[in-house]
C-alpha cells in the first residue's frame, strides 16, 4: 500500500482518536481533540498532493479519500450538534449531500467508472474543516493550550460563526448539485 493510501487510512484512525479525545474528560482533552482533528484534516491535503506529485494515484485512493473525509466531517458535525454548537438541520443537510455524492460514485463504479473529487468539492471540504475548527478551538479556548484564543472569541460578534455555518452549508449544497449535474448522464437509463 502506497503512502497516500496509508495517510487516507490514518485519517480514519485519527477520526476515532479525535472522537475519543473529545469525549474522555481528561485535562486538555478538547485541545488534544482539536489538534488531532487538525492532523486528520492535514492528511486530506497530503494524501492527494503526494499521490499526484509521485504519480501514484489509485482507484482505492480516489474512493477512500472521499470516504475518509466524509467519516471525519460526519463525526465532527454530529459531535457539534450534540453539544448544541450546530443546528441539527445543518448536519442533516451536510450528511445528506455526502450520502448522495457517495451514491453517485457507487452508480459510476457500477458502470466501471471511478469519479475523483472535484475542485468545488475540495473547497467545500476546506470550509467544512474551517467550520469545525472554529467550534473546536472555541471550545478548547477554555483550556490552557488554546487559552490564548479566548480574547479573540470574546471579541468576535455572534454573526461571524453563524455566517461561517451558513456559507459552508450553502457551498456544501452547491457542490453537491454541481457534482450531480456534471455526472447526470450516469442516470440516463434509470
Amino acid at each position: 500500500m502506497n503512502l497516500p493510501n496509508q495517510l487516507t487510512l490514518a485519517r480514519l484512525a485519527l477520526t476515532a482518536l479525535f472522537v475519543v479525545c473529545f469525549y474522555v474528560p481528561l485535562p486538555e482533552h478538547l485541545s488534544i481533540a482539536a489538534l488531532v482533528f487538525g492532523v486528520a484534516s492535514a492528511t486530506d491535503y497530503l494524501d492527494g498532493y503526494i499521490a499526484r506529485k509521485r504519480g501514484i494515484v489509485t482507484n482505492f485512493g480516489k474512493l477512500f479519500d472521499s470516504l475518509a473525509d466524509k467519516v471525519l466531517i460526519a463525526a465532527a458535525f454530529i459531535m457539534l450538534v450534540s453539544l448544541g454548537d450546530l443546528p441539527a438541520w445543518i448536519a442533516i443537510v451536510v450528511l445528506a449531500r455526502e450520502f448522495c455524492v457517495t451514491g453517485i460514485r457507487l452508480v459510476a463504479a457500477g458502470q466501471g467508472a471511478i469519479l475523483a473529487a472535484e475542485r468545488l468539492g475540495k473547497h467545500k471540504m476546506l470550509w467544512q474543516i474551517l467550520t469545525v475548527s472554529w467550534f473546536l478551538v472555541h471550545r478548547a479556548s477554555s483550556e490552557t493550550l488554546f487559552g490564548f484564543t479566548r480574547p479573540f472569541f470574546a471579541a468576535t460578534p455572534g454573526w461571524v460563526p453563524q455566517t461561517i455555518i451558513y456559507f459552508t452549508t450553502l457551498l456544501t449544497l452547491v457542490s453537491g448539485f454541481s457534482y450531480y449535474w456534471k455526472n447526470r448522464t450516469l442516470f440516463n437509463d434509470a
